[in-house]
């Protein structure tokens, strides 16, 4: 069977990691700019004012994603390039900024996947409360509309949120990532609460602002644990490790079902209403309708899991890792079998055409003296993971897109400019753009797989 004809082969990016021109046309600032600009928050005191530069230069990345034989792109559109100050006066520099880079796709044989929100919150809203604050549903809202009445002429699919996770895990629960802080239990449930909110009436006003008919989905990420072996016992321990929600820690935003099951089935599962329940907002029916509204597809960003056996009383228990079992250059443990069983889970659990919104490592790249870099491990590891998600459409699985992290080396967030993702190597200097060894692979993987 293999992927469908029609599969989506891509590379994905997002706005605050690879455009810079951080200030310019007329753009406001968001909370990633300001994070960025405190002395002790990114590693080597980098900012990412300036990153790919890619707001100058996209119509030739643009290029150089044609040549790369990718069909679809996944990009975000940063909130206060088109709205300065959140809500109000639209920015038309930011407005037209985007609508060229669709048209630049477009001409170039290239489907634009916009991505709403991926984590750079404009720092007005902010100052009001950011999530906190039940307007942020509006907010949001109102910005989503927006695009869509924008672009909706030209693009088809469209992501609400990238990874609610991480920012609100890790901005505002743990505070490694913008704007830093570290909340109460209390309040995060809540901020988790206004985001799923914020999804569902951002689902219905898209739908209403749409010049033509529009896919919408949702991009959350996780751990995607996978079974020691392929008996009952063992499958279903990975299933629940996957879906059972997490005691209450710096970790429990990391829970699967806590931020899907809402948005897919309309509840929250039954373990988190009980094990939060002293933390938790007025949760009313009117809110989870809202939150539930009909999608046309769910993603995932996944990069590894851990291998679960089925413990006594069928517990999960995670099997321990050899010690020289592989990592990438960030330390995350290289698993391939996740990309076979998180998808087979996802779909089991929301029944909804998937796609991989993520999925890459971060490998120890250098450009060498022959000017070419030489990335072995990258290649091994998405020839790997890609073998597991081409199992998981041969067994039947709705499988409709790939989207590779990254297209090109970028601003990684609290980690600066050290690790790289790109299968294009950035320049930081000249920000010249190298294609990989793993580019060349990854173009005829996408060649070959499409003749079947």
């Amino acid at each position: 069977m293999g992927f469908k004809k029609d599969f989506a082969w891509g590379v994905a990016t997002s706005s605050q990691q690879i455009e810079g021109a951080y200030l310019e046309g007329g753009k406001g600032l968001n909370i990633w700019d300001v994070f960025s600009h405190e002395p002790t928050r990114i590693k080597d005191r980098k900012t990412s004012d300036v990153a790919c530069d890619h707001y100058h230069l996209f119509r030739e990345d643009v290029k150089l994603l044609r040549s790369l034989g990718v069909n679809s792109y996944r990009f975000s559109i940063s909130w206060s390039r088109i709205f300065p100050n959140g809500v109000g006066e639209v920015s038309e520099d930011g407005v037209r900024f985007y609508s060229e880079l669709i048209d630049e796709l477009i001409s170039n044989g290239i489907e634009p996947y916009i991505t709403l929100f991926h984590w750079d919150y404009p720092y007005a809203l902010y100052k009001k409360g950011g999530w906190l604050n039940d307007e942020s549903v509006d907010w949001f809202k109102s910005y989503a509309a927006k695009v869509v009445e924008l672009y909706s002429d030209r693009v088809t699919y469209f992501i609400t949120f990238n990874e609610p996770q991480c920012f609100i895990g890790h901005g505002y629960l743990r505070g490694i990532h913008a704007p830093g802080i570290k909340l109460p239990y209390k309040d995060i449930f809540q901020m988790a609460h206004n985001v799923m909110k914020a999804h569902g009436a951002a689902v219905i006003a898209m739908r209403e602002a749409a010049k033509r008919p529009i896919k919408i989905g949702y991009a959350p990420t996780c751990s995607a644990h996978y079974p020691a072996t392929d008996s009952p016992e063992d499958i279903e321990a990975a299933r629940r490790a996957l879906f059972d929600s997490p005691k209450l820690s710096e970790q429990v935003m990391w829970s699967a079902s806590w931020w899907s099951d809402p948005v897919i089935l309309g509840k929250y599962p039954e373990d988190g209403l009980e094990l939060y329940k002293d933390y938790l907002p007025e949760i009313t029916e009117e809110d989870l309708r809202l939150m539930n509204q009909p999608l046309d597809f769910y993603a995932q960003n996944i990069y590894n899991g851990k291998e679960i056996k089925s413990g006594e009383n069928g517990e999960p228990v995670a099997v321990k890792r050899p010690s020289d079992a592989p990592v990438t250059a960030l330390g995350w443990s290289v698993t391939p079998r996740c990309l076979y069983w998180g998808p087979r889970f996802f779909t089991e659990r929301y029944r909804l055409p998937f796609y991989i919104s993520e999925n890459g490592a971060a490998t120890n790249d250098v450009l060498g003296a022959d000017g070419k870099v030489h990335d072995e491990d990258r290649i091994k590891f998405l020839s790997t993971y890609l073998d597991e998600f081409e199992r998981a459409a041969d067994d039947g699985v709705d499988i409709r897109g790939y989207f590779l992290w990254s297209f090109m080396d970028n601003f990684e967030w609290a980690e600066g400019y050290g690790p790289r993702f790109g299968i294009v190597y950035t320049d930081y200097e000249t920000m010249r753009r190298i294609p990989k060894d793993s580019a060349y692979w990854y173009k005829n993987y996408i060649e070959q797989k499409s003749k079947k």
